[in-house]
């Protein structure tokens, strides 16, 4: 069960990935299939979040557009 983090309202293009940079904040690159440069993908920042992450969680960017994380499925017994 994922648990939001940062209300951010990014609204999605189609053709990019979306996902939390190593800053909390929330970043795009270009997809390899999405009609573009083969190589290595530039990525942009989108939005300013400010998200301090905690280790044994995955920070995405939901549905909504917003920062959510979920506990990794690693290590528990």
């Amino acid at each position: 069960m994922a648990e939001k983090v940062a209300k951010v309202g990014v609204k999605k293009e189609s053709g990019y990935l979306y996902f939390v940079d190593k800053h909390g904040d929330v970043s795009r690159a270009q997809m390899a299939r999405g009609g573009g440069q083969k190589g290595k993908a530039k990525a942009e920042k989108v939005a300013k979040a400010g998200v301090k992450k905690e280790s044994g969680y995955l920070y995405f960017v939901d549905k909504h557009g917003d920062v959510s994380r979920a506990q990794m499925a690693r290590g528990r017994k």
